[in-house]
């Protein structure tokens, strides 16, 4: 859709006269990746955010999980998150010698536990559909588990490992991703978009989250999500390396370690649009935490926070033009996925903005014709 203009080198900014090519309107994740990316291919980049790194994205545990989050009726998603995780490596290699920011990047991997009979009943079946995808899933026994971790409760029945399950810090990531951008050429101005009229001339890219309702009609969205962040009393390491995504007592939790002794704990999931932490969600999920892993029980609960996850009716993101406006890019609705799913959105959004990726095939499923009331699809809309 554009060419490097004259007047740009090496993505920098050759003055504030000069009309951005593009403009991006939200600073998490996805819109500061897309203007990395489209500020390192010399394009004049500008990204609006009142708020930059504030949204889903704050809250996020930082799980790159295609595996663990490959669900019943989702084969295409899924097909996403794996080629997504496949960047990853490649991409926080690339982000960290940019920025010399160390970002969390994880490849222990993800351990999938049942606490009781009745939750590794309910978990094989998931374990078994993975597997029928060709997904990399090893069962385990509980010895085997325990093996691997020993923190983990003598109760836990069975479980599984995704050894390419990994995780980063979204609250490293961010800024990361932020620093990046700016030394490509990007500028970023703390002033909201209102409506897609404001930005002139280019193109403009809509990763507002929750927020790209309001201005692009599109049904994005808020579901709720509520999530615990414990550390050790030591300050130490966790007493545990992996991932651990598990059932207990029907309770679905997990838990993310991180080497600076935080523990992630989350997360909900509610069809709700306030950020209140409610006293039940953080007994049920501080109760399932300590059934799967008895010494939690003994950390500092240092923080409670609540955010909202961008959803769409089919669960999976909107990327590519708006129907009719050529000139305006979705790459929103991620829900659950932003994380994982940052590298290969980049990658799709910038090669529709260069013109390199127009006909990538990745990019069919997720349109934002999709939802269209006159898709010869089935309707989305409501």
């Amino acid at each position: 859709m554009l060419t490097r203009g004259p007047s740009s080198t090496g993505g920098v900014n050759k003055g504030p006269f000069l009309a951005p090519q593009v403009t991006v309107v939200g600073a998490g994740p996805i819109g500061l990746a897309i203007a990395w990316r489209c500020a390192a291919r010399g394009l004049r980049v500008v990204v609006h955010d009142p708020a930059p790194g504030s949204g889903a994205s704050h809250v996020a545990a930082g799980m790159l999980a295609p595996v663990a989050e490959a669900y019943f009726g989702e084969h295409e998603l899924t097909g996403l998150l794996t080629e997504s995780a496949r960047r990853w490596p490649g991409f926080a290699a690339e982000l960290t010698e940019a920025t010399g920011v160390d970002i969390g990047y994880r490849t222990e991997g993800t351990l999938m536990v049942g606490l009781t009979a009745d939750d590794l009943a309910e978990a094989r079946r998931l374990w078994s559909y993975q597997q029928g995808l060709g997904l990399p899933v090893s069962l385990l026994r509980p010895s085997q588990l325990r093996a691997r971790e020993p923190a983990l409760a003598p109760r836990v029945r069975g479980g599984a490992l995704a050894a390419t399950d990994h995780q980063v810090d979204p609250r490293r990531l961010v800024p990361a991703l932020r620093l990046a951008a700016a030394r490509a050429g990007a500028v970023l101005v703390t002033e909201p978009v209102r409506q897609l009229s404001e930005p002139s001339g280019g193109v403009t890219v809509v990763a507002a989250g929750c927020g790209a309702a309001a201005l692009t009609g599109l049904p994005v969205r808020p579901v709720k999500g509520q999530v615990l962040r414990l550390r050790t009393p030591d300050g130490g390491p966790p007493g545990f390396r992996h991932v651990i995504r598990g059932y207990a007592d029907g309770e679905h939790v997990y838990l993310v370690p991180r080497e600076c002794g935080e523990v992630v704990v989350g997360a909900t999931v509610e069809e709700r649009t306030d950020v209140a932490v409610s006293a039940g969600a953080v007994l049920r999920l501080l109760r399932a935490a300590v059934d799967l892993m008895p010494e939690l029980a003994e950390y500092d609960l240092v923080e409670t926070i609540a955010g909202l996850r961008p959803g769409t009716p089919d669960n999976a993101p909107i990327l590519g033009p708006l129907p009719g406006r050529p000139d305006v890019l979705a790459a929103t609705g991620h829900h659950r996925h932003g994380i994982v799913l940052t590298p290969v959105t980049a990658d799709l959004i910038t090669g529709l903005i260069t013109g390199e990726g127009t006909d990538d095939p990745l990019l069919t499923p997720f349109r934002a014709d999709r939802f269209h009331p006159d898709s010869k699809e089935e309707d989305l809309w409501s």
